[in-house]
């Protein structure tokens, strides 16, 4: 794979409790002014996301194109993943930090088993750069089944 960059933009307005602020992807232009805010981050979303959110988002789809990368490598490309991520952060020793990154698959993939399955998904776990980032300071926990 090439070397990959690429840009976000964030924009902070105010103190930390009171203030808000805004994420645009710069690369793409995919999303733009996102808002987020401190309230929203740690507790109800009230429509804001926030960067735990973002980090779920981009672990799921790196997930799930190494899970099809995989797949299709064997000669079994899915008809359909659906990958569900939760972002979990806690307080170690004083300080918020992401403890577990919770992937949920679900993928129909006609023509293989059930272990094979479970052994493609670890060798899609081992090869997602989102993986590896998370993996470094994080608990990952990938829980995948086939449906028909």
């Amino acid at each position: 794979m090439p070397r990959i960059a690429r840009e976000a933009s964030v924009v902070w307005e105010g103190n930390l409790a009171r203030g808000e602020g805004s994420l645009t992807a710069a690369s793409s232009g995919a999303f733009a002014s996102l808002p987020y805010s401190l309230p929203t981050r740690v507790g109800s979303p009230e429509g804001k996301t926030s960067p735990e959110e973002l980090l779920a988002a981009a672990h799921g789809g790196c997930f799930a194109m190494s899970l099809a990368g995989e797949l299709t490598a064997k000669g079994t490309p899915p008809e359909h993943l659906d990958v569900r991520v939760t972002i979990v952060v806690d307080e170690v020793d004083g300080s918020h930090v992401v403890v577990l990154s919770r992937v949920d698959v679900t993928g129909r993939v006609p023509g293989i088993a059930a272990d094979a399955f479970q052994r493609v998904v670890r060798a899609a776990d081992a090869g997602c750069t989102l993986s590896a980032l998370v993996r470094a300071g994080a608990r990952i926990e990938v829980d995948a089944r086939l449906v028909d």
